[in-house]
């Protein structure tokens, strides 16, 4: 389904670096938050423009054009570009915790750690950072607590359930409650989109077994699956102890909408990253 601005996420065209907000995070007053298009950078050819790197691919953009887009982005968000702190994302569960020291690492600062498709933090002026092409974005926001999370769900971090591990992670380190985190399922692959095989049909029915199977799978006649990654996630939360009136799905789906942003499926591969941001500011 083509983009249109709704009460799970909006998007405004007139400003010079656009991206897309979430109502329900908008309304907390101690975060910045966004999730960029491919709108308003520098970057061109199948990076065009708006892109953020990745490690996993076999082309490249100029590094000089990754940081001007994160310039930009930064001052359209309204976070401090030093405040960055992007992930090492593989598709595992690992949670950094991420503290002042952290502050500008993958921008200013050399990464110095590995393997961590999620971060979780309660420091103020650092911004958590996830980087996508199809892959489901996680935001966690405790507003009691003032701690917030941001975890990378491609399929194997949804059968692995990162979502529920960064719940716990939150909980275990900040004293979090579940009931009370507000969560958003980001841009991402719709089920129209994501066919999916046998062995990974097989992945999710381990994984969910049938209290939800049969909300996540659609089988197709020529033995492929439909694969709904946004109400995988949504059990992984529930499961999680999240509220159902708590987790927000944004609807808005990265292939659908490959003009406007990157998709991995839609490309081949062909294609450059976008990315999530999530901060605390002064408290």
């Amino acid at each position: 389904m083509k983009f249109e601005n709704s009460k799970a996420a909006h998007i405004d065209f007139n400003i010079e670096v656009p991206y897309i907000s979430f109502p329900i995070l908008s309304e907390i007053p101690f975060i910045k938050h966004g999730f960029s298009t491919r709108l308003g950078g520098v970057s061109s050819g199948i990076f065009s423009s708006m892109n953020f790197g990745s490690e996993s691919l076999p082309w490249q953009d100029e590094p000089e054009n990754i940081l001007e887009n994160y310039q930009r982005i930064s001052k359209s968000i309204g976070v401090d570009m030093n405040s960055l702190v992007l992930s090492r994302q593989v598709h595992k569960t690992n949670i950094r915790v991420v503290d002042d020291a952290d502050r500008g690492k993958g921008i200013i600062e050399s990464l110095d750690y590995e393997e961590i498709d999620g971060m979780i933090t309660d420091r103020p002026n650092i911004t958590l950072v996830t980087k996508y092409a199809d892959c489901v974005p996680l935001y966690f926001v405790d507003q009691g607590k003032k701690t917030i999370g941001l975890s990378h769900a491609g399929w194997r971090g949804t059968v692995s359930k990162i979502g529920k591990v960064t719940v716990e992670e939150m909980t275990r380190n900040f004293g979090s409650n579940p009931s009370e985190i507000i969560a958003v399922v980001g841009p991402s692959i719709c089920s129209e989109c994501f066919e999916i095989g046998e062995d990974v049909a097989r992945e999710f029915q381990n994984a969910f077994g049938d209290q939800y199977i049969t909300d996540i799978l659609v089988a197709k006649d020529d033995g492929k699956y439909l694969c709904d990654l946004w109400k995988a996630n949504q059990a992984v939360l529930l499961e999680a102890g999240l509220r159902t009136e708590n987790i927000h799905i944004s609807g808005v789906c990265t292939c659908c909408n490959s003009d406007l942003l990157f998709s991995h499926r839609k490309t081949g591969g062909k294609r450059g990253s976008l990315a999530a941001f999530l901060g605390l500011c002064d408290q």
